[in-house]
């Protein structure tokens, strides 16, 4: 008689609560678990709103002699070009302020530049930026590297927030810089249509027109105030660099200099022109004094000629 054979089965055991596809069960990951994994997903809940009386900003060191410096520099172009007024903002380490998740939170950014705020009263001094509450979000935002690494790059989505993901996500600066002065690297993003950074590519002059400011954006190795590295600059349409005041004043002591020489050089010409002008007149005087006394040796002579 044939024995019946039994069919076979998956005999290998199976961890609890997993399914065969190899996915734990939901019901066997704590509740608190889950809620953390739910909130890091969640869209972050903001509100725009000024900076509390009694927030206290926080007192960070800048990280290199660089940082202000670079910052200066680009703001001392654009002020000798008349660029900064009333209406707009360039600022460096001044706090952007946004409540996230029942939190308020500050970035400063090594330099941003806003095109349109809203008007204070006189001489109210702003210790921080509140995006469209104070007035425009900044249309550009940049940071400068130091040696240590610092979350420029970050992208971290939860407290206290990734410098890349804040601009980015948060508070949607459509122009993010990074630079590096001491190699001279220099990464331009900006929002694409889906709000995202996208990597930007540089001219043949390695720099890249920003309409926001309606200049262009590059790097320039030299000396400043005793300091030799790389710096930012401002090109205007035509590629004229934008000077700062210090070149300002060096190109005007110049031109200076030159109209001096040249009213020197005018002078002296004029003083030739004169003394050539003298010398004709005493050629002419002379060459009269010859004509005259030829005239009067001729009727001198014919005086002689009649008396005989």
């Amino acid at each position: 008689m044939t024995q019946a054979i039994a069919p076979i089965t998956n005999t290998t055991p199976q961890p609890p609560n997993q399914s065969a596809t190899g996915q734990i069960a939901t019901n066997s990951v704590q509740p608190e678990v889950l809620q953390a994994i739910a909130k890091a997903k969640a869209k972050p809940e903001i509100v725009w709103e000024s900076l509390p009386k009694n927030f206290i900003l926080p007192d960070d060191p800048v990280e290199s002699i660089a940082q202000p410096l670079l910052a200066a520099a680009l703001n001392d172009s654009l002020e000798i070009a008349q660029l900064v007024t009333l209406e707009r903002i360039v600022a460096s380490n001044m706090a952007l302020v946004v409540r996230i998740n029942q939190k308020t939170i500050v970035k400063a950014p090594d330099w941003f530049y806003v095109a349109k705020v809203n008007s204070t009263w006189k001489n109210v001094i702003r210790r921080s930026y509140s995006p469209h509450v104070d007035g425009d979000t900044p249309a550009i935002a940049m940071e400068f590297l130091s040696e240590e690494e610092t979350g420029e790059y970050s992208t971290r989505p939860t407290y206290p927030y990734g410098k890349m993901y804040f601009y980015e996500q948060i508070l949607q600066i459509p122009i993010y810089v990074i630079f590096d002065p001491e190699d001279g690297r220099l990464e331009i993003r900006q929002l694409d249509a889906s709000g995202k950074y996208i990597l930007q590519s540089l001219d043949e002059n390695g720099r890249y027109f920003i309409e926001s400011i309606g200049l262009y954006l590059g790097t320039w190795y030299g000396t400043r105030l005793d300091q030799t590295f790389h710096w930012l600059r401002w090109w205007d349409n035509a590629g004229n660099l934008l000077l700062w005041g210090s070149e300002k004043l060096a190109q005007e002591r110049q031109l200076l200099e030159a109209e001096k020489q040249r009213a020197e050089a005018e002078k002296q010409r004029a003083e030739a022109e004169k003394q050539r002008a003298e010398t004709e007149k005493q050629r002419a005087e002379t060459e009269k004094q010859r004509a005259d006394e030829a005239e009067q040796e001729i009727l001198r002579l014919k005086q002689l000629l009649a008396e005989k």
